[in-house]
């Protein structure tokens, strides 16, 4: 959870931090694109072999291997000398946070019994609310404060006493676990996955800010054939010797399947969501970042409450109707949000958004912690590592995608020349706009959630009586829930 946190926060704070690292050390708009881009392409690409590293060198040794890079890399990040060093350091970052990250849920799995998961994944909720708003407020503050004059840099430097923490009680309390069968490496499978993300997210990330150019285009269309091989050399690989990078056989688990484009299509609402609220309330309203930063408070709390609620008390009875409702309720507090945002225009204070932001959380959270639970509560353990890699990387390429679709439904309607009077109408119409797209697409993923198991597995397995106890833990062997995907959304 500590690491989960770690990672979370650390997404989150940078964005608040940016003016003060462009002051500072001098960085160059470009520069200062790699810093955030640099640490999400690392991340992203590394995500599938990080996890099936963990199922066959052990999921322990990697996560302290990661928690360990992460902590050093942030040792670099925050005493980077020059930009470039700054942008080196992010993309170690990223690549140690995709050996951590999935670990994270493959030592949930093998550590708790299903009927135990529930109360992990409530917990879970609650650091996802927590990291969701405290990387923001965190990266505010500490930028404001000028810590011994270090202006940005005790963002990064935060991360030491916290990582050699989680590393200290990770080598103490978590217990060693791997593959029950010896697994290789497939290192053809890492070089093509690893091409055909970058392929697709690099022209993602960076496509608004060079103009969208034609290779970009060619690059997106060039990953799919890309992947098209990767799949063709996987299913080979599976016949050959049984240790593909990606476990095709996964897609066939009806739940998984579905789950993943869930997975993908709300990452997507995110992406767009989170990056043109910041847009609208710092620039467009004019808001100081600590202001701001408080003013997402509400919306945590009540994603932290939700997702606690929705896993432990209401998905053990209602089933997949609970993620539904999140999806309509959260549609609905995007739909109040644009009421109020047309209603008050530029005078719109803080507590006037609390309302859609509290039904918006809300709603969030009866998703985001029982969607992986039900997504990977038929997949079996030996693949646990494989699969939270997939979902993870899903979800990035879905974040990535909301992120260009930023500069069409956002930028797409904001004039290149403004008046600095201008600016704030105009950033506030457009905000508008681009919530109308997220509650479309939160249309579509209630749409999608019908294809989920009407019940995960693992609620079913925890329901058993004191005659089928024997037959709940051989079942519980053969499910893997957990909600460490639910952090890597609010990426």
């Amino acid at each position: 959870m500590t690491a989960a946190f770690m990672d979370l926060v650390d997404v989150t704070i940078v964005n608040i931090a940016i003016p003060s690292i462009e002051h500072d050390a001098g960085a160059s708009f470009s520069q200062i694109q790699w810093i955030t881009a640099g640490y999400a392409l690392a991340f992203a690409a590394g995500l599938i072999t990080g996890g099936r590293l963990g199922d066959i060198h052990g999921r322990k040794r990697l996560f302290l291997l990661g928690i360990a890079g992460f902590t050093v890399a942030s040792a670099l990040c925050g005493f980077a000398a020059n930009p470039e060093m700054l942008v080196a350091s992010r993309i170690l970052q990223g690549a140690m946070a995709a050996m951590m990250v999935p670990q994270v849920l493959s030592i949930v799995h093998a550590t708790f019994p299903a009927h135990e998961r529930g109360k992990v994944f409530g917990l879970f909720g609650a650091i996802v609310g927590l990291g969701a708003v405290s990387g923001p407020l965190l990266g505010a503050l500490l930028t404001e404060w000028n810590l011994f004059g270090l202006e940005w840099r005790p963002i990064f430097l935060i991360n030491l006493p916290v990582g050699l923490v989680a590393l200290f009680l990770g080598r103490r309390y978590i217990t060693e676990s791997r593959a029950p069968k010896a697994l290789k490496l497939d290192l053809v499978g890492v070089a093509l996955v690893t091409l055909g993300l970058l392929m697709l997210l690099y022209p993602l990330t960076r496509g608004r800010e060079l103009g969208w150019p034609l290779w970009g285009y060619v690059s997106m269309a060039g990953a799919f054939v890309v992947f098209a091989v990767l799949v063709a050399y996987e299913r080979r690989k599976a016949d050959r010797d049984g240790s593909p990078l990606i476990e095709l056989s996964l897609f066939r688990v009806k739940s998984f399947a579905a789950g993943i484009a869930v997975q993908t299509v709300f990452g997507v609402a995110l992406g767009i969501f989170f990056l043109v609220w910041t847009l609208y309330m710092q620039i467009g309203l004019g808001w100081r970042p600590l202001r701001a930063g408080l003013t997402g408070v509400p919306f945590s709390l009540a994603v932290s409450t939700a997702a606690g609620l929705s896993v432990q008390k209401l998905v053990p009875r209602f089933g997949r109707k609970v993620l539904q409702a999140g999806a309509l309720v959260m549609g609905a507090g995007v739909l109040i949000y644009i009421g109020e945002a047309h209603r008050y225009g530029l005078a719109i204070a803080s507590w006037q958004m609390t309302l859609p932001l509290v039904v918006m959380g809300a709603g969030m959270g009866l998703i985001v912690a029982p969607l992986t639970d039900a997504v990977l509560s038929e997949v079996p353990r030996e693949h646990a590592g494989s699969a939270s890699g997939l979902i993870n990387t899903v979800q990035q390429m879905g974040n990535a995608l909301g992120l260009g679709l930023v500069s069409v439904v956002f930028f797409g309607v904001i004039d290149d020349r403004l008046a600095r009077t201008q600016v704030g109408p105009a950033f506030a119409h457009a905000f508008q706009h681009a919530l109308w797209w997220v509650a479309a697409v939160m249309g579509v993923i209630f749409l999608l959630m019908f294809a989920l198991p009407k019940r995960p597995a693992q609620h079913v397995e925890g329901a058993e009586d004191a005659e089928g106890a024997a037959d709940a833990e051989d079942a519980a062997d053969e499910a893997a829930p957990a909600t460490e995907g639910a952090g890597e959304l609010v990426h």
